[in-house]
């Protein structure tokens, strides 16, 4: 990983095994409009938030308790000059423990400053981690984002000029 992907980290006050599977329970945190499987090495699945971005994901590293690795095999933007920014990037979700707590190390490794979506992709992942993920972790609710139901103000802001 290089100093420009884009990193997070939150700390919460559960177990690793819980951290684990809110993590997998991608429509409970990120989008309730997730197709396909988000739990098995090598499953698919795909993203999309109205016509302002979709993607398919796949899951090239799981290991119980401890990481997760989507893979990103397409991805389209409606509001960059490159679709397909994204696209062939790695989303790692690193668990680990600290201070009897668990943290979640959270990367979009190829996700860098030179992307024209890095600082709308930037702001949003950090909502959804910091949020939508970490209150699906510690309340059993997350924020997903649904139809007609933009999560971050970046979504709001993109898809109200779609309309």
């Amino acid at each position: 990983m290089t100093a420009s992907d884009f990193t997070t980290t939150i700390l919460v006050d559960k177990s690793p095994k819980e951290v684990f599977n809110a993590i997998n329970h991608v429509s409970g945190w990120w989008s309730e409009e997730i197709e396909g499987g988000t739990t098995q090495l090598n499953d698919e699945f795909i993203y999309h938030y109205e016509d302002v971005h979709k993607c398919r994901m796949r899951l090239i590293e799981v290991i119980p308790d401890k990481k997760v690795v989507w893979y990103v095999v397409e991805n389209y933007f409606s509001f960059t000059k490159d679709k397909s920014e994204w696209q062939d990037t790695k989303i790692i979700f690193e668990i680990s423990e600290k201070d009897n707590k668990t943290q979640v190390s959270f990367t979009h490794k190829g996700l860098v400053p030179e992307y024209e979506c890095f600082e709308i992709c930037q702001n949003s992942w950090t909502q959804y981690l910091h949020q939508s993920l970490f209150n699906l972790i510690t309340t059993g609710i997350g924020q997903p984002n649904g139809t007609g139901k933009p999560t971050t103000a970046n979504e709001e802001r993109l898809g109200s000029a779609h309309r």
